[in-house]
């Protein structure tokens, strides 16, 4: 009887790992965030693989991201005419990207440069 309660639990150890389902994918969770001289500060949840949260465009951000490879540095610039208004704005990123911890903060002249130049992400 001890033979096959230990062959029935090697089996369905090895079918879990055989089953060929894929592995979960890894975190993609963001809180983003712009603050003015004012010190209103915007907030937004954003998750990617599904797209959701707050993030007014969602799908957009992710998709800018995922060029990027989830380096808030390398983010694409988008095709936008903003005003040269001196009016700057704090952007922060905190969460994880991909499984991988996010902690971004930069500042862009106002919330249109914000916009322009994170590719969206910070388009809220």
């Amino acid at each position: 009887m001890a033979l096959i309660s230990a062959t029935t639990v090697t089996a369905c150890t090895i079918a879990a790992v055989c089953s060929g389902a894929p592995a979960p994918a890894p975190e993609s969770s963001l809180v983003l965030s712009l603050r003015g001289t004012t010190g209103v500060e915007r907030v937004v949840h954003l998750t990617c693989s599904p797209d959701a949260g707050t993030h007014p465009r969602a799908r957009a951000a992710c998709a800018a991201l995922t060029r990027a490879e989830g380096d808030f540095d390398r983010l694409p610039v988008k095709d936008s005419t903003c005003t040269m208004v001196y009016s700057p704005v704090r952007a922060e990123a905190h969460g994880h990207w991909q499984g991988d911890p996010v902690d971004y903060t930069t500042e862009y002249a106002n919330r249109c440069v914000a916009d322009a130049r994170s590719g969206g992400v910070f388009g809220f």
